[in-house]
Protein backbone atom coordinates (compact mmCIF):
# COMPACT_ATOMS: atom_id res chain seq x y z
CA UNK A 1 0.00 0.00 0.00
CA UNK A 2 2.31 2.10 1.11
CA UNK A 3 4.32 1.33 -2.38
CA UNK A 4 1.31 2.14 -4.26
CA UNK A 5 0.57 5.22 -2.60
CA UNK A 6 4.60 6.28 -3.06
CA UNK A 7 3.67 5.40 -7.24
CA UNK A 8 1.10 7.84 -7.60
CA UNK A 9 2.67 10.78 -5.18
CA UNK A 10 5.35 10.33 -8.05
CA UNK A 11 3.13 10.52 -10.72
CA UNK A 12 1.27 13.54 -9.88
CA UNK A 13 4.49 15.66 -9.40
CA UNK A 14 5.45 14.04 -12.74
CA UNK A 15 2.21 15.79 -14.22
CA UNK A 16 2.62 18.80 -12.46
CA UNK A 17 6.38 18.95 -13.54
CA UNK A 18 7.56 18.89 -9.83
CA UNK A 19 9.81 15.90 -11.38
CA UNK A 20 12.16 15.34 -12.37
CA UNK A 21 14.01 18.72 -10.45
CA UNK A 22 16.34 20.84 -12.27
CA UNK A 23 19.48 20.76 -11.19
CA UNK A 24 19.58 24.45 -10.51
CA UNK A 25 16.56 23.47 -7.50
CA UNK A 26 19.13 20.48 -6.56
CA UNK A 27 22.18 22.85 -5.94
CA UNK A 28 19.91 25.41 -4.50
CA UNK A 29 18.82 23.51 -1.79
CA UNK A 30 22.38 22.10 -1.50
CA UNK A 31 23.64 25.77 -1.27
CA UNK A 32 20.85 26.88 1.12
CA UNK A 33 21.73 23.84 3.62
CA UNK A 34 25.52 24.50 3.60
CA UNK A 35 24.71 28.07 4.07
CA UNK A 36 22.31 27.13 6.79
CA UNK A 37 23.57 24.78 8.67
CA UNK A 38 26.46 27.76 10.23
CA UNK A 39 23.35 29.96 10.69
CA UNK A 40 21.81 27.51 12.32
CA UNK A 41 24.72 26.50 14.87
CA UNK A 42 24.64 30.38 15.71
CA UNK A 43 21.08 30.80 16.32
CA UNK A 44 21.35 27.82 18.25
CA UNK A 45 24.28 28.85 20.20
CA UNK A 46 22.74 32.19 20.29
CA UNK A 47 18.99 30.66 21.84
CA UNK A 48 21.21 28.19 24.15
CA UNK A 49 23.25 31.01 25.80
CA UNK A 50 20.17 33.34 26.28
CA UNK A 51 18.64 30.54 28.04
CA UNK A 52 21.47 29.98 30.46
CA UNK A 53 21.20 33.50 31.19
CA UNK A 54 17.08 33.61 32.17
CA UNK A 55 17.83 30.41 34.19
CA UNK A 56 20.26 32.78 35.68
CA UNK A 57 17.72 35.22 36.25
CA UNK A 58 15.27 33.09 37.20
CA UNK A 59 17.91 31.77 39.97
CA UNK A 60 18.24 35.68 41.03
CA UNK A 61 14.47 35.71 41.54
CA UNK A 62 14.25 33.17 43.84
CA UNK A 63 17.12 34.24 46.03
CA UNK A 64 15.65 37.69 46.19
CA UNK A 65 12.39 36.34 46.87
CA UNK A 66 13.38 34.86 49.83
CA UNK A 67 16.09 37.34 50.99
CA UNK A 68 13.04 40.04 50.84
CA UNK A 69 10.85 38.08 52.85
CA UNK A 70 13.46 37.42 55.66
CA UNK A 71 14.25 41.63 55.35
CA UNK A 72 10.95 41.80 55.73
CA UNK A 73 10.13 39.72 58.48
CA UNK A 74 13.46 41.26 60.39
CA UNK A 75 11.77 45.05 59.56
CA UNK A 76 8.46 43.80 61.09
CA UNK A 77 9.65 42.75 64.36
CA UNK A 78 11.87 46.04 64.66
CA UNK A 79 8.86 48.43 63.71
CA UNK A 80 6.20 47.26 65.12
CA UNK A 81 3.55 49.72 65.52
CA UNK A 82 5.35 52.42 63.53
CA UNK A 83 5.54 50.25 60.46
CA UNK A 84 2.42 51.41 59.04
CA UNK A 85 4.22 54.60 57.93
CA UNK A 86 7.71 53.29 57.27
CA UNK A 87 9.53 53.60 53.88
CA UNK A 88 9.22 55.41 51.07
CA UNK A 89 5.69 55.39 48.74
CA UNK A 90 6.36 54.82 44.80
CA UNK A 91 4.39 56.08 41.95
CA UNK A 92 2.62 52.64 40.68
CA UNK A 93 3.51 49.47 43.36
CA UNK A 94 2.93 45.91 42.31
CA UNK A 95 -0.64 45.41 43.21
CA UNK A 96 -2.01 41.93 43.48
CA UNK A 97 -5.52 40.96 43.34
CA UNK A 98 -6.92 39.62 46.60
CA UNK A 99 -7.88 36.13 45.08
CA UNK A 100 -4.63 35.56 43.20
CA UNK A 101 -2.64 32.85 45.12
CA UNK A 102 0.43 32.28 42.73
CA UNK A 103 2.18 35.49 41.37
CA UNK A 104 4.93 34.13 39.31
CA UNK A 105 7.69 36.52 38.41
CA UNK A 106 9.21 35.78 34.58
CA UNK A 107 12.77 36.51 33.76
CA UNK A 108 12.62 39.68 31.79
CA UNK A 109 16.51 39.37 30.19
CA UNK A 110 16.00 38.85 26.27
CA UNK A 111 19.74 39.15 24.87
CA UNK A 112 18.06 39.54 20.97
CA UNK A 113 16.77 42.27 21.65
CA UNK A 114 17.85 43.98 25.17
CA UNK A 115 20.95 46.16 25.39
CA UNK A 116 24.15 45.60 27.09
CA UNK A 117 24.86 48.47 29.45
CA UNK A 118 28.25 49.81 30.43
CA UNK A 119 29.93 48.17 33.78
CA UNK A 120 28.04 48.96 36.88
CA UNK A 121 28.70 52.33 38.80
CA UNK A 122 30.68 52.58 41.97
CA UNK A 123 29.15 53.40 45.59
CA UNK A 124 28.77 56.51 46.41
CA UNK A 125 28.54 58.08 49.69
CA UNK A 126 24.85 59.26 50.63
CA UNK A 127 23.76 62.54 51.13
CA UNK A 128 22.38 61.21 54.06
CA UNK A 129 22.75 57.96 56.45
CA UNK A 130 21.02 54.61 55.56
CA UNK A 131 18.03 53.99 57.80
CA UNK A 132 18.68 53.02 61.66
CA UNK A 133 15.94 50.62 61.29
CA UNK A 134 16.97 48.89 58.04
CA UNK A 135 20.61 48.70 59.03
CA UNK A 136 20.06 46.95 62.35
CA UNK A 137 17.79 44.42 59.95
CA UNK A 138 20.68 44.28 57.88
CA UNK A 139 23.17 43.50 60.40
CA UNK A 140 21.12 40.50 61.49
CA UNK A 141 20.95 39.22 58.17
CA UNK A 142 24.71 39.99 56.68
CA UNK A 143 25.81 36.49 58.10
CA UNK A 144 22.79 34.31 56.57
CA UNK A 145 23.65 36.23 53.59
CA UNK A 146 27.18 35.52 53.66
CA UNK A 147 26.42 32.01 54.10
CA UNK A 148 24.16 31.77 50.99
CA UNK A 149 26.76 33.41 49.06
CA UNK A 150 29.32 30.74 49.13
CA UNK A 151 26.75 27.93 47.95
CA UNK A 152 24.87 30.23 45.49
CA UNK A 153 28.10 32.46 44.09
CA UNK A 154 25.79 35.55 43.66
CA UNK A 155 26.50 39.05 44.84
CA UNK A 156 24.04 40.06 47.38
CA UNK A 157 23.48 43.82 48.87
CA UNK A 158 20.53 44.55 50.43
CA UNK A 159 19.28 48.47 50.33
CA UNK A 160 16.97 50.74 52.48
CA UNK A 161 14.42 52.57 50.70
CA UNK A 162 16.94 55.37 49.90
CA UNK A 163 19.46 53.30 48.14
CA UNK A 164 22.15 52.85 51.01
CA UNK A 165 23.18 49.24 51.74
CA UNK A 166 22.66 48.43 54.59
CA UNK A 167 23.93 44.50 53.87
CA UNK A 168 26.97 43.92 51.54
CA UNK A 169 30.26 43.24 52.45
CA UNK A 170 32.91 46.40 51.42
CA UNK A 171 30.22 48.26 50.54
CA UNK A 172 27.92 48.87 53.11
CA UNK A 173 27.29 52.31 53.65
CA UNK A 174 27.14 53.55 50.12
CA UNK A 175 24.45 54.45 47.76
CA UNK A 176 23.01 52.74 44.88
CA UNK A 177 20.57 55.33 44.21
CA UNK A 178 22.07 56.78 41.05
CA UNK A 179 22.35 53.51 39.39
CA UNK A 180 20.07 52.73 36.39
CA UNK A 181 18.06 49.75 37.27
CA UNK A 182 18.03 50.72 41.42
CA UNK A 183 16.59 54.06 40.34
CA UNK A 184 14.40 52.51 38.24
CA UNK A 185 12.68 50.34 40.82
CA UNK A 186 13.01 52.64 43.51
CA UNK A 187 10.79 55.03 41.26
CA UNK A 188 8.29 52.09 40.31
CA UNK A 189 8.38 49.70 42.60
CA UNK A 190 8.59 47.17 39.91
CA UNK A 191 10.75 44.64 39.50
CA UNK A 192 13.89 45.37 37.25
CA UNK A 193 17.18 43.29 34.82
CA UNK A 194 19.39 44.53 33.09
CA UNK A 195 22.82 42.76 31.84
CA UNK A 196 26.04 44.91 32.06
CA UNK A 197 29.47 44.41 30.70
CA UNK A 198 32.12 42.63 33.24
CA UNK A 199 35.19 43.36 34.86
CA UNK A 200 37.05 40.69 35.51
CA UNK A 201 40.49 40.93 37.74
CA UNK A 202 41.60 37.79 36.58
CA UNK A 203 43.44 37.28 33.46
CA UNK A 204 41.62 36.50 30.04
CA UNK A 205 41.54 32.79 29.21
CA UNK A 206 43.99 31.45 26.65
CA UNK A 207 41.14 30.41 24.51
CA UNK A 208 38.13 32.97 24.18
CA UNK A 209 34.52 31.72 24.75
CA UNK A 210 32.25 31.74 21.68
CA UNK A 211 29.69 33.13 24.39
CA UNK A 212 29.20 36.69 25.06
CA UNK A 213 27.96 35.27 28.96
CA UNK A 214 32.05 35.67 29.70
CA UNK A 215 32.23 39.04 29.56
CA UNK A 216 29.11 40.17 31.29
CA UNK A 217 27.41 39.92 34.57
CA UNK A 218 23.33 39.83 35.42
CA UNK A 219 22.21 42.32 37.68
CA UNK A 220 18.63 41.92 39.37
CA UNK A 221 16.67 44.57 41.62
CA UNK A 222 13.82 43.09 43.89
CA UNK A 223 11.39 45.44 45.57
CA UNK A 224 11.03 44.95 49.13
CA UNK A 225 7.04 46.16 49.18
CA UNK A 226 4.33 46.51 52.52
CA UNK A 227 1.53 47.70 51.09
CA UNK A 228 2.03 50.00 48.18
CA UNK A 229 5.20 51.41 50.25
CA UNK A 230 8.98 50.93 49.61
CA UNK A 231 10.59 49.25 52.71
CA UNK A 232 13.93 48.18 50.66
CA UNK A 233 15.65 46.62 47.71
CA UNK A 234 17.17 43.31 47.53
CA UNK A 235 20.39 44.16 44.85
CA UNK A 236 22.01 40.79 43.40
CA UNK A 237 24.46 39.81 40.82
CA UNK A 238 26.07 36.99 39.04
CA UNK A 239 27.76 36.15 36.10
CA UNK A 240 25.78 33.85 33.90
CA UNK A 241 27.39 30.54 33.49
CA UNK A 242 29.67 30.05 30.50
CA UNK A 243 28.41 27.91 27.81
CA UNK A 244 31.57 26.18 27.17
CA UNK A 245 31.19 24.53 30.69
CA UNK A 246 27.42 24.43 30.32
CA UNK A 247 28.14 22.27 26.89
CA UNK A 248 30.50 19.81 28.77
CA UNK A 249 27.78 19.53 30.92
CA UNK A 250 25.43 18.68 28.58
CA UNK A 251 27.86 16.81 26.72
CA UNK A 252 25.32 13.73 25.91
CA UNK A 253 22.95 16.70 24.11
CA UNK A 254 25.79 18.02 22.02
CA UNK A 255 27.05 15.35 20.62
CA UNK A 256 23.29 14.60 19.26
CA UNK A 257 23.51 18.25 17.56
CA UNK A 258 26.57 17.12 16.36
CA UNK A 259 25.27 14.16 15.01
CA UNK A 260 22.48 15.84 13.39
CA UNK A 261 24.54 18.04 12.19
CA UNK A 262 27.09 15.17 10.63
CA UNK A 263 23.60 13.50 9.06
CA UNK A 264 22.37 16.73 7.55
CA UNK A 265 25.93 16.94 6.00
CA UNK A 266 25.68 12.90 4.80
CA UNK A 267 22.07 13.70 3.28
CA UNK A 268 23.75 16.20 1.35
CA UNK A 269 26.52 14.24 -0.21
CA UNK A 270 23.80 11.39 -0.78
CA UNK A 271 21.46 13.70 -2.28
CA UNK A 272 23.91 15.57 -4.80
CA UNK A 273 25.26 12.15 -5.58
CA UNK A 274 21.96 10.81 -6.21
CA UNK A 275 20.59 13.28 -8.47
CA UNK A 276 24.17 13.80 -10.16
CA UNK A 277 26.53 11.85 -10.11
CA UNK A 278 24.44 8.61 -10.27
CA UNK A 279 23.39 9.58 -13.65
CA UNK A 280 26.32 10.34 -14.62
CA UNK A 281 27.97 6.87 -13.80
CA UNK A 282 25.35 5.23 -15.54
CA UNK A 283 25.19 7.36 -18.78
CA UNK A 284 29.11 6.00 -18.64
CA UNK A 285 27.98 2.34 -18.49
CA UNK A 286 25.59 2.96 -21.14
CA UNK A 287 28.39 4.22 -23.48
CA UNK A 288 30.52 1.12 -22.82
CA UNK A 289 27.91 -1.16 -23.76
CA UNK A 290 26.57 0.77 -26.72
CA UNK A 291 30.22 0.81 -28.02
CA UNK A 292 30.40 -3.38 -27.28
CA UNK A 293 27.23 -3.65 -29.44
CA UNK A 294 24.58 -4.16 -26.93
CA UNK A 295 21.44 -2.77 -28.54
CA UNK A 296 19.36 -3.05 -25.09
CA UNK A 297 22.07 0.26 -23.88
CA UNK A 298 19.34 2.65 -26.25
CA UNK A 299 16.67 2.35 -23.97
CA UNK A 300 16.71 5.57 -21.55
CA UNK A 301 17.51 5.56 -17.78
CA UNK A 302 14.94 4.97 -15.60
CA UNK A 303 15.77 7.37 -12.77
CA UNK A 304 17.69 10.81 -13.77
CA UNK A 305 17.61 12.56 -11.31
CA UNK A 306 16.99 16.47 -12.42
CA UNK A 307 15.44 17.67 -15.54
CA UNK A 308 18.39 18.17 -17.22
CA UNK A 309 19.82 14.90 -16.51
CA UNK A 310 16.82 13.48 -17.95
CA UNK A 311 17.15 15.25 -21.22
CA UNK A 312 20.54 14.32 -21.55
CA UNK A 313 20.03 10.88 -21.05
CA UNK A 314 16.99 11.17 -23.60
CA UNK A 315 19.09 13.34 -25.86
CA UNK A 316 22.02 10.65 -25.60
CA UNK A 317 19.48 8.19 -26.11
CA UNK A 318 18.12 9.18 -29.11
CA UNK A 319 21.48 10.36 -30.58
CA UNK A 320 22.47 6.56 -29.91
CA UNK A 321 19.56 5.36 -31.84
CA UNK A 322 19.48 7.46 -34.46
CA UNK A 323 23.39 6.46 -34.71
CA UNK A 324 22.77 2.89 -34.67
CA UNK A 325 19.84 3.50 -37.42
CA UNK A 326 22.20 4.96 -39.71
CA UNK A 327 24.91 2.60 -39.11
CA UNK A 328 21.92 -0.33 -40.49
CA UNK A 329 20.95 1.74 -42.69
CA UNK A 330 24.75 2.34 -44.30
CA UNK A 331 25.25 -1.20 -43.87
CA UNK A 332 22.00 -2.78 -45.97
CA UNK A 333 22.88 0.40 -48.23
CA UNK A 334 26.18 -0.64 -48.96
CA UNK A 335 25.21 -4.70 -49.51
CA UNK A 336 22.22 -3.32 -51.50
CA UNK A 337 24.58 -1.34 -53.50
CA UNK A 338 27.02 -4.14 -54.02
CA UNK A 339 24.54 -6.58 -55.15
CA UNK A 340 22.95 -3.98 -57.53
CA UNK A 341 26.63 -3.31 -59.08
CA UNK A 342 27.64 -7.01 -58.83
CA UNK A 343 25.08 -8.21 -61.20
CA UNK A 344 25.70 -6.16 -64.42
CA UNK A 345 29.67 -5.50 -63.68
CA UNK A 346 29.45 -9.35 -64.04
CA UNK A 347 27.85 -9.87 -67.55
CA UNK A 348 30.35 -6.86 -68.72
CA UNK A 349 32.74 -8.68 -67.32
CA UNK A 350 31.45 -12.05 -68.47
CA UNK A 351 30.53 -10.55 -72.07
CA UNK A 352 34.29 -9.19 -72.13
CA UNK A 353 36.03 -12.42 -71.45
CA UNK A 354 34.10 -13.90 -74.09
CA UNK A 355 35.14 -11.44 -76.78
CA UNK A 356 38.80 -11.45 -75.79
CA UNK A 357 38.90 -15.27 -75.47
CA UNK A 358 36.56 -16.02 -79.12
CA UNK A 359 36.86 -12.62 -81.07
CA UNK A 360 38.41 -14.44 -84.17
CA UNK A 361 35.99 -17.56 -83.71
CA UNK A 362 32.99 -15.66 -83.60
CA UNK A 363 30.83 -14.11 -86.34
CA UNK A 364 30.12 -10.32 -86.89
CA UNK A 365 26.56 -11.07 -85.53
CA UNK A 366 27.33 -12.62 -82.27
CA UNK A 367 29.89 -9.98 -81.97
CA UNK A 368 27.35 -7.38 -82.01
CA UNK A 369 25.21 -9.26 -80.05
CA UNK A 370 27.62 -9.28 -76.77
CA UNK A 371 28.69 -5.95 -77.47
CA UNK A 372 25.13 -4.72 -77.30
CA UNK A 373 25.09 -6.39 -73.97
CA UNK A 374 27.75 -4.64 -72.44
CA UNK A 375 26.45 -1.31 -73.69
CA UNK A 376 23.09 -2.42 -72.22
CA UNK A 377 24.52 -3.39 -68.42
CA UNK A 378 26.86 -0.28 -69.30
CA UNK A 379 23.40 2.00 -69.50
CA UNK A 380 22.07 0.26 -66.54
CA UNK A 381 25.14 0.41 -64.18
CA UNK A 382 24.98 4.47 -65.17
CA UNK A 383 21.64 4.74 -64.22
CA UNK A 384 21.79 2.87 -60.79
CA UNK A 385 24.68 4.91 -59.98
CA UNK A 386 22.59 8.16 -60.50
CA UNK A 387 19.27 7.19 -59.02
CA UNK A 388 21.86 6.50 -56.05
CA UNK A 389 23.57 9.33 -56.31
CA UNK A 390 20.07 11.40 -56.52
CA UNK A 391 19.06 9.00 -53.40
CA UNK A 392 21.97 10.09 -51.54
CA UNK A 393 21.14 13.97 -52.41
CA UNK A 394 17.24 13.28 -50.96
CA UNK A 395 18.75 11.41 -47.63
CA UNK A 396 21.39 14.52 -46.71
CA UNK A 397 19.09 17.60 -48.74
CA UNK A 398 19.06 20.24 -45.79
CA UNK A 399 15.72 22.25 -46.68
CA UNK A 400 15.69 25.67 -47.23
CA UNK A 401 13.18 28.50 -46.38
CA UNK A 402 11.91 28.28 -49.79
CA UNK A 403 8.64 27.92 -50.58
CA UNK A 404 6.98 26.87 -53.90
CA UNK A 405 3.22 26.70 -55.57
CA UNK A 406 1.91 23.07 -55.50
CA UNK A 407 -0.04 23.99 -58.21
CA UNK A 408 2.24 25.09 -60.90
CA UNK A 409 4.63 22.07 -60.43
CA UNK A 410 1.91 19.58 -61.30
CA UNK A 411 0.61 21.60 -63.57
CA UNK A 412 4.19 21.68 -65.25
CA UNK A 413 4.39 17.56 -64.88
CA UNK A 414 0.79 17.18 -66.14
CA UNK A 415 1.92 18.50 -69.70
CA UNK A 416 5.30 16.62 -69.11
CA UNK A 417 3.11 13.15 -68.66
CA UNK A 418 0.86 14.27 -71.32
CA UNK A 419 3.35 13.20 -73.92
CA UNK A 420 4.39 10.32 -72.41
CA UNK A 421 0.90 8.95 -72.52
CA UNK A 422 -0.16 9.34 -68.78
CA UNK A 423 -3.31 11.66 -68.35
CA UNK A 424 -2.98 12.80 -65.09
CA UNK A 425 -6.54 14.27 -63.69
CA UNK A 426 -5.76 17.83 -60.79
CA UNK A 427 -8.26 18.35 -57.82
CA UNK A 428 -6.37 21.20 -56.15
CA UNK A 429 -7.75 23.99 -53.22
CA UNK A 430 -6.87 27.48 -53.60
CA UNK A 431 -4.36 27.38 -51.04
CA UNK A 432 -1.31 25.16 -52.61
CA UNK A 433 1.97 27.15 -51.36
CA UNK A 434 3.83 24.70 -49.47
CA UNK A 435 7.27 24.75 -47.54
CA UNK A 436 9.07 23.33 -50.88
CA UNK A 437 10.83 24.61 -52.88
CA UNK A 438 9.62 24.26 -56.60
CA UNK A 439 12.34 21.72 -57.63
CA UNK A 440 12.20 19.66 -54.69
CA UNK A 441 9.07 19.32 -55.53
CA UNK A 442 9.42 18.24 -59.06
CA UNK A 443 12.10 16.06 -58.06
CA UNK A 444 9.37 14.33 -55.84
CA UNK A 445 6.47 14.41 -57.70
CA UNK A 446 8.25 13.34 -61.44
CA UNK A 447 9.25 10.06 -59.24
CA UNK A 448 6.13 9.03 -57.97
CA UNK A 449 4.82 9.59 -61.40
CA UNK A 450 7.25 7.49 -63.19
CA UNK A 451 7.23 5.03 -61.12
CA UNK A 452 2.98 4.94 -62.05
CA UNK A 453 4.17 5.09 -65.46
CA UNK A 454 6.87 2.08 -65.10
CA UNK A 455 3.90 -0.01 -64.05
CA UNK A 456 1.13 0.34 -66.41
CA UNK A 457 -0.51 3.67 -65.48
CA UNK A 458 -2.21 5.77 -68.22
CA UNK A 459 -4.33 7.94 -65.75
CA UNK A 460 -3.34 9.52 -62.67
CA UNK A 461 -5.63 11.39 -60.14
CA UNK A 462 -4.22 13.89 -57.88
CA UNK A 463 -6.61 15.36 -55.36
CA UNK A 464 -5.61 17.70 -52.64
CA UNK A 465 -7.41 19.20 -49.54
CA UNK A 466 -6.17 21.49 -46.40
CA UNK A 467 -5.82 20.26 -42.58
CA UNK A 468 -4.88 22.56 -40.53
CA UNK A 469 -1.21 23.89 -41.48
CA UNK A 470 -0.61 20.63 -43.38
CA UNK A 471 -2.25 19.67 -47.53
CA UNK A 472 -2.80 16.20 -48.09
CA UNK A 473 -1.82 14.98 -51.76
CA UNK A 474 -3.83 12.05 -52.74
CA UNK A 475 -1.82 10.27 -55.83
CA UNK A 476 -4.00 7.35 -57.66
CA UNK A 477 -3.40 5.44 -60.73
CA UNK A 478 -4.76 2.74 -62.70
CA UNK A 479 -1.59 0.78 -63.31
CA UNK A 480 -1.32 -2.92 -62.65
CA UNK A 481 -1.12 -2.56 -58.64
CA UNK A 482 0.79 -3.50 -55.44
CA UNK A 483 0.26 -7.03 -54.19
CA UNK A 484 -0.53 -6.95 -50.30
CA UNK A 485 3.17 -9.36 -49.54
CA UNK A 486 4.62 -6.47 -51.84
CA UNK A 487 2.89 -3.21 -49.96
CA UNK A 488 5.36 -3.40 -46.89
CA UNK A 489 8.33 -3.35 -48.91
CA UNK A 490 7.79 -0.81 -51.85
CA UNK A 491 9.53 1.64 -49.48
CA UNK A 492 12.79 -0.32 -48.92
CA UNK A 493 15.55 0.48 -51.08
CA UNK A 494 16.35 -1.08 -53.84
CA UNK A 495 13.37 -3.33 -53.95
CA UNK A 496 11.36 -3.80 -57.46
CA UNK A 497 9.13 -6.09 -59.04
CA UNK A 498 10.83 -4.60 -62.81
CA UNK A 499 14.47 -5.48 -62.22
CA UNK A 500 14.75 -7.12 -65.27
CA UNK A 501 13.52 -4.13 -67.36
CA UNK A 502 15.56 -1.79 -65.88
CA UNK A 503 14.16 -1.16 -62.49
CA UNK A 504 16.26 0.17 -59.33
CA UNK A 505 14.02 0.05 -56.07
CA UNK A 506 15.01 3.53 -55.30
CA UNK A 507 12.45 6.23 -56.83
CA UNK A 508 9.63 5.52 -54.17
CA UNK A 509 13.32 5.75 -51.32
CA UNK A 510 14.07 9.50 -52.74
CA UNK A 511 10.24 10.97 -52.10
CA UNK A 512 10.16 9.64 -48.63
CA UNK A 513 13.53 10.92 -48.02
CA UNK A 514 12.36 14.29 -49.67
CA UNK A 515 9.26 14.30 -48.27
CA UNK A 516 10.56 13.73 -44.90
CA UNK A 517 13.63 16.27 -44.64
CA UNK A 518 10.95 18.60 -45.69
CA UNK A 519 8.92 17.72 -42.10
CA UNK A 520 6.13 16.02 -44.67
CA UNK A 521 5.23 12.05 -45.78
CA UNK A 522 4.24 9.50 -47.72
CA UNK A 523 2.18 6.23 -47.12
CA UNK A 524 0.69 3.62 -49.39
CA UNK A 525 -3.46 3.27 -49.18
CA UNK A 526 -3.64 0.13 -48.69
CA UNK A 527 -7.64 -0.18 -48.20
CA UNK A 528 -8.19 1.43 -51.63
CA UNK A 529 -8.61 -0.66 -55.02
CA UNK A 530 -6.19 1.54 -56.78
CA UNK A 531 -3.05 2.57 -56.54
CA UNK A 532 -3.06 5.29 -54.06
CA UNK A 533 -0.46 7.42 -52.05
CA UNK A 534 -1.12 9.54 -49.38
CA UNK A 535 1.38 12.32 -49.06
CA UNK A 536 1.39 15.30 -46.80
CA UNK A 537 3.25 18.88 -47.07
CA UNK A 538 3.62 21.77 -44.37
CA UNK A 539 1.93 24.51 -45.58
CA UNK A 540 3.82 27.91 -45.84
CA UNK A 541 2.99 31.11 -43.95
Amino acid sequence: MIANGYTRLKQRLIRLGLLPLRLWVILLVVNLTVLILPLGSIFFFRIYENQLIRETERELIAQSVFIAQMFKRELRAALGEKAKGYGQKVISGEKVASHEYYTPLEPQIDLAVGPILPPRPDGIVPQRPPDKVAARAGIDLVESLLEAQRTTLAGIRVLDFNGAVIAGRNETGLSFAHVKEVARVMRTGRYASVIRQRISDEPPPSIASISRGTGIRLFTVYPVMEKGRLWGLVYLSRTPRSILKHMHAEKVKVLGAGLFILMATLFIVFITSWTIARPIYRLIERTKKIADGDKGALQELGVSGTREMALLTRSFADTARLLQERSSYIRNFATHVSHELKTPLTSIRGAAELLDEHFDEMSEKERRRFLGNILQDSDRLKHLVTRLLALAQADSFVPSNEAGDLRKTLVKLRDEMQEEGVVIKLCLPERTRVKMSGEVMVMAFSNLLDNARQHGAHTVVIRARCRGKEIEVEVCDDGNGISKANAAKIFDPFFTTRRDKGGTGIGLGIVRSLLENHGGSISLQADRPETCFLLTLPLAD
